[in-house]
């Protein structure tokens, strides 16, 4: 029988957690070869990927934000000179060119982003986030850390939950520069 650790078995209320003992009490009955992990592990990040989306939609919502918004919003506010290419926040954010333009075009009809065109490269544009944006985006990491926000339930398990992610974000090669300044050559030709 496959064990696991008894903190992963038991939920927040002392209950049994559906999710480990269906699957890992049936796994070799029900005659399925391999490991359940792999299954389990998929099934563990899908569901906390929703309720933390669930989570975060509730707090933008109220802050006239959506999420792509909030992604592309908080990416400008940490880069070095607050601005990128629109070519690398779509590669940063895994994110279609036409999402990147479209959510650019939202924040800027609402003042948290202007454009500008590039200082060497006339073909690209640089968007760079405004006082504003700067202001909406602190009011969200405040309000993702509010004790009666939608996010109480992760209360003190951010870092945690960063720290056992990140080997396996790493281990698949999901590495991204944030400084814009690296991307500095010309953008590639689309056809």
């Amino acid at each position: 029988m496959i064990e696991a650790p008894r903190e992963a078995e038991d939920g927040m209320d002392g209950g049994m957690d559906p999710l480990v003992m269906g699957v890992r009490d049936r796994w070799e009955k029900q005659g399925l070869r391999g490991e359940p992990w792999p299954f389990m592990a998929v099934c563990s990040v899908g569901r906390l990927n929703q309720l933390l989306k669930k989570a975060l939609d509730i707090e933008l919502k109220r802050l006239e934000l959506t999420r792509t918004g909030y992604f592309l919003l908080t990416t400008l506010a940490l880069t070095p000179r607050g601005g990128a290419r629109l070519s690398m926040l779509g590669r940063f954010l895994m994110m279609h060119p036409t999402t990147v333009k479209l959510t650019v075009d939202q924040l800027e009809a609402a003042g948290l982003v202007g454009r500008t065109r590039h200082p060497r490269d006339r073909r690209a544009t640089i968007v760079a986030i405004t006082p504003a944006g700067r202001a909406r985006v602190n009011d969200v990491s405040l309000a993702l850390e509010a004790p009666g926000g939608a996010f109480a339930a992760f209360a003190g398990m951010h870092r945690d939950m960063f720290d056992a992610l990140q080997p396996a974000r790493l281990a698949a090669g999901d590495v991204e520069s944030l400084d814009p300044g690296a991307q500095e050559g010309p953008e590639p030709r689309r056809g």
